[in-house]
């Protein structure tokens, strides 16, 4: 069997303009839907040269159903159904991407169907059909003869379904998609907090993608000019946000839009639109042939930073579609969103986030986005609670609709009841009046009713954060995560970037003290611009110190960087993950290497240089008076340290709540830790989960910590638990509790004893 591409004459075009000429000469006859959808596939079986063409349609419940076929049995359609996901048809659907098998049936996904007789089949080609986004079902061909289809194949294949796509949405094959399911009163939704908040409101749905309706272009040149011109003004856009936004300015997320802008500027992505528009389509349908190819490209690799550029084309090539569209202004968008609005998209980019007045944005919810993507990270800047990880949401809800927004559990209510709405309108207003008041105490020491002083630090990890510091009232930054900065950027800072981004973090906290970690990168922290392999258990893989002293070159630059921003100053410096003291031993000797480098070079130096360790490998418990020796100071990272102690991965949900940070094994762990500090007279402050909830606070307070380092809107509550301490009776409650021989938690004895001492956590 030859392929496609043999038939034709020269490029694609031809078989294109075909191809859609059959399909509108279909559409313009009478007769029923299932009758269109018969004659589609057989048109698109002769003209792909395939000896089966199949329809699959999705359901309401996300199922696919086969509505129509040329070459299996007549039998199966409307009787043969895939779940969500089942298959190589329902792993096209779930994906949104093409699947391209030269012998389909050995493939581990294949679900076999007796009942269509497709035994015979080796090669199959499924490609999606989208519209705006959204799958509406799949387009599959077979052939005997095993075989890769050609990316002409695909291609092809690819813009008959947007012909499809189009078709369907507009009711010319009405009733194929099967009935839709009565819409529930109420639903509510799991998904991940991306930023903190909680927010009533009313569901504005983010609709950028523009539908292309005009496939084929008339005049070619003119469309060529269209899309130039269209390039053009893109990349004006992005520049204009990068000049004049004021977040931009700061720099909390300048690293975003450079790094969107490089794309826009990619020389390849500009080059495969023009030549589709030379093949034939018109500049719209080329943008979103371009936009689905690659992005089925970028879905194949298995890696982070190409799943953010993911993100990135998406937001592009809608951007792009605006503006051919004639509909980049969003002037009217802003002004007709309301005042409680809360956003919803399946995506969205950092520079559409912009594009919406964020005063009257209350909550955003993105099906496709983690807490590491630039959307959230321009979310947090911009203050907007957020979730994300909700997937399948946009298919459960209309415009207008009443939402709640979780941002402190991830949760998302939809058309909530009376009673929920109660409920969440009372914790907002007390967590307005909790707030005003933990404001009051802004500038209060925070110490205990018996005159303990106890430090409150603040974690922070980009410029946009620093505010907090005052606004808090925090007595400095006890853990600086200087890896999000590199996260965020396209490429790997340089010594200048670096040393201008920590100087700017030493002139915001003023007189306040900073503790920067070093970079801790690697396991699940992968750098996209960095070659890494992937390991079965990252978090106890080849990351932080490990990584840094593997590759000095990467430690040694940043080590130069803290030096010159800190000329003048004090300079604390945190190393991450330190498994044995020989690791501080290294990195010590490299730090030294690079003072006496930059005394050479003239440069000011600190005033002093005090370098410490996070105590989060249960293997350094046992060498910790060694450690002591070699260290200025200890941070205790317990967030990593507790699922190591309990060998539970903290990210998995299954076992993360199996044990208690208050369990009598991990408070004697961390009771351990104070006591060697003490004895060797450094300062240990513990930096987690743990430090940020009062009552755990209280406890820690209890081991004898008199420094922890917690998320900012943590520092109001958890004074305002110091404030009505008796630090003594806490901690002669610890000492017998874990004396007492029990094993398991005593979270409720803490909590007893701080009802019992009107202690507010």
């Amino acid at each position: 069997m030859r392929r496609a591409s043999e038939h034709r004459s020269g490029p694609p075009e031809p078989a294109l303009r075909v191809i859609m000429r059959r399909l509108r000469e279909i559409m313009a006859e009478p007769g029923d839907g299932q009758a269109r959808l018969d004659k589609i596939v057989r048109q698109i079986a002769g003209l792909m040269v395939a000896e089966v063409c199949s329809i699959y349609l999705k359901r309401q419940d996300g199922s696919l159903e086969l509505f129509a076929t040329e070459g299996l049995n007549q039998t199966a359609v409307h009787s043969t159904r895939m779940k969500r996901g089942e298959g190589l048809v329902g792993r096209c659907a779930e994906l949104a991407t093409p699947v391209n098998e030269p012998d389909a049936q050995s493939h581990p996904a294949f679900s076999y169907r007796p009942e269509t007789g497709e035994e015979v089949y080796h090669s199959l080609l499924a490609v999606p059909i989208l519209r705006g986004g959204i799958v509406l079902g799949v387009i599959v061909v077979q052939n005997r003869t095993p075989r890769e289809y050609s990316e002409d194949d695909v291609e092809v294949l690819e813009t008959t379904a947007m012909v499809v796509a189009e078709n369907l949405a507009s009711g010319a094959v009405a009733g194929a998609r099967g009935p839709d399911l009565e819409r529930p009163q109420s639903d509510s939704m799991a998904g991940t907090p991306l930023s903190s908040g909680i927010a009533l409101g009313h569901v504005v749905l983010h609709e950028p993608r523009v539908v292309v309706t005009e496939l084929l272009a008339e005049d070619p040149v003119t469309e060529l000019s269209r899309l130039d011109l269209s390039i053009d003004r893109l990349r004006e856009n992005i520049d204009d946000m990068l000049r004049h936004d004021s977040l931009a300015q700061a720099g909390a997320h300048r690293e975003v839009l450079e790094a969107y802008r490089m794309f826009a500027n990619d020389r390849g992505w500009v080059r495969r639109m023009r030549d589709a528009v030379r093949e034939g389509l018109s500049a719209g349908a080329a943008v979103e042939r371009v936009h689905n190819a690659t992005r089925a490209r970028m879905l194949r690799q298995n890696d982070p930073f190409w799943r953010e550029r993911l993100r990135d084309l998406d937001d592009l090539s809608d951007r792009l579609q605006r503006i051919l569209a004639g509909k980049l202004d969003v002037a009217a968008d802003k002004l007709a969103l309301p005042e409680d609005a809360i956003l919803l998209a399946r995506n969205m980019g950092p520079a559409e986030l912009l594009d919406y007045d964020h005063k009257r944005v209350r909550a955003l919810i993105v099906e496709d986005a983690s807490a590491q993507s630039h959307v959230a990270i321009v979310a947090k800047a911009l203050g907007i609670a957020s979730v994300g990880q909700v997937s399948g949401l946009t298919e459960r809800v209309t415009q207008g609709d009443a939402a709640i927004v979780d941002g402190e559990t991830g949760e998302v209510h939809l058309r909530p009841q009376p009673e929920l709405v109660a409920a969440y309108a009372d914790k907002v207003r007390f967590l307005a009046r909790r707030q005003s008041q933990y404001r009051a105490l802004r500038d209060t020491p925070a110490a205990t009713k018996d005159g303990v002083r106890i430090r409150l630090l603040m974690n922070a990890g980009l410029p946009v954060d620093m505010p907090h510091l005052d606004d808090s009232g925090a007595d400095g930054i006890g853990l600086f995560r200087t890896e999000l900065q590199f996260m965020i950027a396209s490429a790997f800072p340089r010594l200048e970037r670096q040393t201008a981004a920590y100087h700017q973090i030493l002139e915001a906290a003023g007189d306040k003290p900073v503790v920067f970690r070093a970079l801790d990168i690697g396991g699940d922290k992968a750098l996209p611009y960095l070659r890494h392999h992937k390991e079965e258990n990252p978090a106890l893989g080849w990351r932080a110190i490990r990584l840094a002293l593997d590759r000095p070159g990467l430690l040694r630059l940043q080590v130069r960087a803290f030096l010159r921003a800190s000329g003048g100053r004090t300079l604390n410096v945190m190393l991450p993950m330190v498994t044995e003291v020989s690791e501080i031993d290294r990195a010590r000797e490299l730090i030294g290497e690079e003072l006496a480098r930059l005394a050479a070079t003239g440069h000011v130096a600190p005033v002093s240089v005090s370098v410490g360790a996070m105590v989060e490998v249960p293997s350094i418990l046992f060498d910790l008076e060694a450690l002591l020796t070699r260290v200025d100071f200890l941070s205790v990272g317990s967030n990593d340290l507790l699922q190591f102690l309990f060998a539970a991965d903290r990210t998995n949900p299954r076992v993360a709540d199996r044990f208690d940070p208050l369990s009598v094994p991990a408070l004697r762990a961390l009771r351990r830790i104070v006591e060697a500090a003490v004895r060797a007279d450094r300062p240990v402050t513990l930096c987690g989960e743990m430090a940020a909830r009062p009552l755990e606070a209280m406890a820690l307070i209890g081991l004898g910590f008199r420094s922890i380092s917690m998320a900012p809107a943590s520092i109001g509550p958890v004074k305002s638990m110091i404030l009505s301490l008796d630090a003594a009776r806490i901690a002669a409650v610890m000492e017998g509790l874990l004396a007492a021989g029990k094993g398991g938690s005593i979270r409720e004895s803490l909590r007893a004893f701080a009802e019992g001492d009107s202690v507010e956590i």
